[in-house]
């Protein structure tokens, strides 16, 4: 959250954001006109190394850089002391992460502790962590992000994520549509508790989760526009964070449903998933237009459904009770409600979330 008694509200934002086919050929002139030369440190997982990983390194070392390589399985605090301990012997001058969501949070976190800049090369689109300042670490009592620190680059090819399976851009897309529930609680929390809201940084959220469905044709297999689309919005959504100084402008209650139902049963579906799925139930808390939201999910192919999620619906119901226990400094419609299970069954069953 913002410091409102500060004279100073810090903005750290990425400097160049390359998007497109093939563009990961263009690792090497962004490093070097960064002034990021002599050695890097790649953080990956076995796959992505596979997809990406290998090139990059490559690509950099075709330039004369010293290159080192630590694959890491998950983003728990135990990776992260791993990476670091990693950077302490090699003493790289920059950090790529190269992967999905927790390889670029392993790598975001790790380089921030250790005082140095890190490139984002997602090889998926399954949230908006690619380039947000904040990272997701598991392990801890209670799953919420960290603030770390943005990318000073983002590189990302549309050739490399098209080969992932199709189900994390759905994931994305709910990700990127919930922000739409995300800024109803932060306005919310604003007139109720006077929070600090920030109206640019809310904007930039509700104009992605809007380009998403506004665009949701687009996002199909096989369409690099389409995934274009939901990688701008993505990336706007983490320069909306890094603006707010929080991740408030892109996680509200529907958030804490999502990590809720991490609590109660998992692994079950995607966090971009149950986010979207949140949405619906904190749109109509809101009352605001969650029948939209609901078939915005619908045309993409996300879930709608406790079924659709792989849970059930006693396992839905005890999530969403629970989920302002989650962080309850974050004030949400779920707080101002204060819903029961009763309340909670009741909600989902109007939504058609549950039968």
């Amino acid at each position: 959250m913002v410091d409102l008694s500060s004279p100073y509200h810090y903005m750290q934002l990425p400097r160049e954001v390359i998007v497109g086919k093939g563009t990961l050929t263009r690792i090497t002139e962004v490093a070097q006109r960064l002034g990021l030369t002599g050695s890097a440190l790649i953080v990956a997982g076995p796959k992505s190394c596979e997809v990406a990983g290998k090139q990059v390194r490559g690509f950099l070392q075709q330039t004369g850089m010293n290159v080192d390589t630590i694959l890491v399985k998950t983003a728990t605090s135990k990776d992260i002391l791993t990476v670091e301990e990693r950077i302490k012997e090699w003493k790289p001058r920059v950090l790529i992460g190269v992967g999905g969501g927790t390889k670029i949070d392993a790598a975001k976190l790790s380089a921030s502790r250790q005082g140095i800049p890190f490139i984002s090369v997602p090889t998926t689109l399954s949230h908006d962590g690619i380039a947000s300042p904040l990272a997701s670490v598991k392990g801890l009592d209670k799953p919420y992000s960290i603030m770390a620190q943005a990318p000073l680059a983002i590189i990302a090819d549309t050739d490399i994520i098209a080969q992932a399976p199709w189900r994390s851009v759905i994931s994305g897309c709910g990700d990127a549509i919930a922000k739409f529930t995300a800024v109803k609680d932060w306005q919310l929390a604003y007139a109720e508790k006077n929070e600090y809201y920030g109206e640019y940084a809310a904007s930039l959220a509700l104009m992605s989760a809007t380009l998403v469905t506004e665009n949701a044709e687009l996002i199909q297999p096989g369409n690099d526009e389409g995934l274009r689309v939901l990688l701008e919005a993505l990336i706007s959504c983490g320069v909306a964070m890094s603006i707010a100084g929080s991740s408030r402008p892109c996680s509200g209650s529907e958030h804490l449903f999502s990590h809720a139902l991490d609590m109660v049963n998992c692994p079950h579906a995607m966090h971009g998933e149950q986010c979207g799925v949140g949405s619906v139930i904190s749109a109509y808390l809101h009352k605001a237009n969650w029948k939209r939201i609901r078939d915005s999910l619908k045309q993409i192919g996300a879930p709608t459904t406790a079924s659709e999620l792989g849970v059930t619906d006693e396992d839905l119901v005890k999530a969403l009770e629970m989920a302002a226990t989650i962080r309850p400094e974050r004030y949400t419609i779920f707080h101002k409600l204060n819903l029961d299970r009763e309340a909670c069954e009741k909600v989902a069953k109007i939504t058609g979330i549950i039968s």
